[in-house]
């Protein structure tokens, strides 16, 4: 695994079916970097994330995890690891509490009498806390997630996967769907999880929503890597070019032609 670097995925290839989802890609993210993984729809950007978080296994290939060969059997063990996923649905309960939500499947516990009970303060303090971390502030944490708007939400998921991830937080269309408003506040609490000396996975389509959040870019393409650029090396617009045109520009940048 090369020097200062997460995560690095070698050689991936996953068929459904006739369907090559991806075709032998090479992927990598770095200590503290934020990386836009982006391509069309149907590029295979969401399947090779789900192959690094264990929801899929690989037909082919590697993957490097803090400088270990290692292949996750499941998104509950990939979390363990420190890697924490923001799906586009979010996974939040709509009848559960904010609070409820934000500890899913981790809820703090304290003993009384040898009896394991909610240690309700203690999830009020840190949920609290985190919340504020990306800029959010609700009156009541016992309220449940129905009500609430499609950016408030993504804070929750954002906030726990900060909390929880410790290494890497993945987002898979993060902005889709928001206002305006909703948008910038989610960039800005991505752009945030640097703070935390965490590296980050922006998975999206629109490059007016990764472009301003990024360090890097890998732009995927029917299955294959076709970019690999830092941002001084490329403006947004030319990366709205490469994704549309589907093809490499002569610039000595990485491809992947592995088939």
């Amino acid at each position: 695994m090369s020097k200062n670097q997460l995560v690095e995925m070698k050689g991936i290839k996953k068929r459904f079916g006739e369907v090559k989802a991806l075709k032998g890609v090479d992927f990598e993210v770095g200590e503290n970097e934020i990386v836009g993984l982006v391509g069309d729809n149907g590029a295979g950007k969401t399947t090779l994330i789900k192959i690094l978080t264990g929801i899929y296994k690989p037909d082919a290939g590697q993957i490097y995890y803090r400088g270990e060969e290692r292949s996750f059997s499941s998104p509950r063990e990939s979390r363990n690891w420190g890697i924490e996923t923001i799906h586009q649905e979010m996974a939040l309960i709509d009848d559960m509490t904010i609070k409820e939500n934000f500890f899913l499947g981790k809820t703090p516990t304290r003993k009384i009498a040898g009896v394991n009970f909610l240690d309700e303060d203690r999830m009020e303090k840190i949920c609290r806390e985190a919340l504020e971390e990306v800029g959010i502030e609700f009156g009541s944490l016992d309220k449940t997630v129905a009500p609430l708007s499609g950016g408030e939400r993504k804070a929750i998921a954002i906030a726990r996967s900060m909390y929880f991830g410790k290494n890497l937080a993945v987002m898979d269309e993060p902005t889709a769907a928001l206002s305006l408003e909703e948008t910038q506040r989610v960039l800005d609490y991505i752009k945030s999880i640097k703070k935390e000396n965490m590296s980050g996975i922006l998975i999206s389509h629109l490059t007016r929503h990764v472009y301003p959040a990024a360090d890097r870019f890998v732009i995927l393409d029917s299955g294959r890597k076709t970019g690999d650029f830092t941002k001084g090396d490329i403006s947004r617009e030319e990366l709205e070019k490469l994704i549309v045109s589907g093809r490499m520009s002569e610039t000595g940048q990485k491809t992947d032609n592995t088939s």
